[in-house]
């Protein structure tokens, strides 16, 4: 969105409070931006994490994929499972990762947990535009976030597996009138739409994908050449005043030659949490 208020900066706070709740160690590197033996250290143990799934969205050729990541990168694959793992050790797992890599899903928000400099490669099924879904992309967007982001979209119908027979909210789509159902099988890109019951994107998000190595293999070649040097420069570690809240202006008449004018605000929702000596503000008035 164009007018987000939350910065990167305020989201690795939040993600490191999370971790200490859940007791889930931090790389010191990571805190205050490292020295070069820490930073050496983590470089000959770099690895990948993968999200599998295992009901729905799965990747058919998953070995093939993660066999892909470890010869490109010369690096380990690990994979992570919702359904099978508790949630502070996929957390742990992704904390110390140097790439994330899954299908679109709501999964992919823990990729606020990757330390500065890691790359998330989000993969998209057939007649999905990574354009018109980037909720992951703005994340790792954001000032002081530091994340690289890919994207990755089949473009091969045979490469997909649909599942019309299933319940609505899993994408079935038995449910439509005949014709409706025709129209979706046949549409080759989903048109803009309001999230997130309607039903061509459901049969579309819910497919199986396998996933085209050689095409995933440019996108990755693409990331090396523009992934940007965080290393060179020490993570950003301010976070400023947010808004402020509820701005009033009232006026007053006093006399017939006097009038009052009264502008009050309540203070931003984080400057409780900050530590600074004082805050000034700036009232115009047109």
């Amino acid at each position: 969105k164009a007018n987000i208020l939350v910065s990167g900066n305020e989201i690795r706070q939040f993600a490191r409070v999370l971790m200490e709740r859940m007791n889930i160690t931090m790389d010191e590197a990571d805190k205050d931006g490292g020295s070069t033996e820490e930073e050496k250290e983590k470089e000959n143990d770099d690895y990948i994490v993968v999200f599998s799934r295992s009901t729905t969205r799965l990747i058919l050729n998953e070995a093939e994929l993660i066999m892909t990541l470890a010869q490109e990168f010369q690096m380990r694959v690990v994979t992570v499972s919702l359904e099978e793992q508790s949630f502070p050790s996929i957390i742990q797992a992704i904390s110390r990762a140097s790439m994330l890599v899954s299908m679109h899903g709501a999964q992919l928000i823990s990729s606020l947990f990757l330390p500065r400099g890691a790359t998330v490669v989000e993969l998209f099924p057939f007649a999905v535009n990574p354009e018109q879904y980037t909720p992951y992309k703005t994340l790792t967007s954001l000032p002081g976030m530091d994340l690289h982001y890919l994207s990755w979209r089949n473009t091969k119908e045979e490469n997909t597996i649909t599942h019309p027979d299933r319940p609505w909210e899993q994408g079935g789509i038995v449910h439509l009138e005949k014709d409706e159902q025709e129209r979706i099988l046949a549409s080759k890109d989903i048109p803009r739409h309001l999230c997130c019951r309607n039903p061509e994107w459901l049969f579309r998000i819910y497919q199986d994908t396998l996933v085209d190595i050689p095409s995933f293999l440019e996108v990755l070649k693409d990331g090396k050449r523009t992934k940007p040097n965080w290393r060179k420069s020490k993570p950003a570690s301010t976070v400023h005043p947010g808004r402020v809240r509820e701005p009033q202006c009232q006026t007053t008449v006093q006399t017939s030659s006097e009038a009052k004018l009264t502008v009050s605000w309540q203070i931003p929702w984080n400057l409780k949490y900050l530590k600074v000596r004082e805050v000034k503000y700036e009232v115009w008035i047109q």
